[in-house]
Formats: structure tokens, C-alpha cells, sequence
């Protein structure tokens, strides 16, 4: 019965003192050089890391965000201007390295331009569905199309009306979310995504 308690207390004295760490920084370049090791808040278990892409003709922004987190899903979202990736992992500081480059899968789906959604998107990583979402921006509804990961989808299936969000649908195959043209700008639509997936 000693030896008991006596193994029970070591067990407690030795997981008591861990505590678990990830690295946690924002970059405004892509690349977090200056991250700092952090001790995660009780209760957070894993380590998140968020790259956020946008690209609007020649000029090409890339925000990266590296934290603590209670619970993680790896996420990708992309739709041609923009790309959200969030990746997750569960042991001591594993978010050391910045989120690799996806690599294209062979899956195509439609993507808005502002003038057209018939414009075919490679998808990469993790994205194995087509993503179909309408906002309000201006009284009016903008179209939003292009790649996601499951993850993604399910995540969205019961969110409503988040940052003027009317709809999000998702389909499997290439191509199933199909080409409409339209005529706004929805550049504002996705700066708003992009705000959501990298702060939420």
C-alpha cells in the first residue's frame, strides 16, 4: 500500500512540473523569425500555426500566426486571391517550422475573379472539396468560390450569418461548385474571410 502512494506522489510530482509550451508570434512578412516560446494557459493541448495568403495582381501579402490553442482542426481554404491554411499538432513546441507550401493535389474547382467565376483552380494540400459562399458587402450579394479542406466545410455547415456571410455550400468533385459570372468586387469578401479563419 506504501509503494502505492509513493508511486502515485512521484507521478504527481513529475507531471505537475511540465508545462506544455508552443511557439506564438504574428508576422506581418510571411515568416515568423522572431517567435518566442510560450507556456500555454491550462486546458490548451495543442499548437496552431495560420498562414494567410492574399494575392491581388502583382502584390502578394502573407500573414503567419503561431499560438497555444484548447482544441485544433487543420483547415485549408482557398480561392484564388485568397488562402487560409491552419495547421495543428499536439506535442511540446512542434509549431517550430512555418507552415510548408501546399502542394497541388489534382483537384479543380471554380473561382471568382470579380468579373467571372469560371476561372479553374488547382487545390492543393489538404482541400478536397469546392467551396460556394455568398456575403452581403453594399446591399448586394457577392459570390465566393474555389478549394477547401473537409475540415473547412464541416466547420462552416453551422455558421450563419459570420462577418455578412448569407451561404456556404460544399461539394466533392472536380468542378461541382459551378460557373456563374458575376459583376461585384468581392476583394472586401475576402479580406473578411481571411480576418475570420486567421483571429477565430
Amino acid at each position: 500500500m506504501d509503494l502505492q502512494i509513493s508511486v502515485f506522489l512521484l507521478f504527481i510530482l513529475f507531471t505537475a512540473g511540465h508545462s506544455f509550451t508552443c511557439y506564438e508570434c504574428m508576422s506581418l512578412t510571411g515568416s515568423c523569425a522572431d517567435q518566442k516560446l510560450k507556456t500555454c494557459p491550462i486546458g490548451s493541448s495543442h499548437c496552431v500555426t495560420s498562414t494567410g495568403v492574399t494575392q491581388v495582381g502583382d502584390t502578394k501579402t502573407k500573414v503567419e500566426i503561431k499560438d497555444c490553442a484548447p482544441a485544433c482542426q487543420s483547415v485549408s481554404m482557398n480561392t484564388g486571391i485568397t488562402e487560409v491554411t491552419t495547421s495543428c499538432c499536439n506535442t511540446d513546441q512542434c509549431n517550430t517550422q512555418d507552415a510548408p507550401e501546399p502542394v497541388p493535389n489534382g483537384k479543380k474547382c471554380f473561382s471568382c475573379d470579380g468579373k467571372s467565376c469560371s476561372n479553374i483552380l488547382s487545390c492543393s494540400g489538404i482541400e478536397d472539396h469546392c467551396v460556394k459562399a455568398t456575403v452581403a458587402y453594399g446591399g448586394q450579394s457577392v459570390s465566393v468560390k474555389g478549394c477547401a479542406s473537409k475540415s473547412y466545410c464541416d466547420a462552416t455547415a453551422s455558421v450563419h450569418n459570420v462577418h455578412n456571410v448569407e451561404s456556404v455550400s460544399c461539394c466533392e468533385g472536380n468542378l461541382c461548385n459551378g460557373a456563374q459570372s458575376v459583376s461585384q468586387s468581392f476583394l472586401f469578401l475576402c479580406c473578411s474571410l481571411l480576418s475570420y479563419f486567421l483571429l477565430h
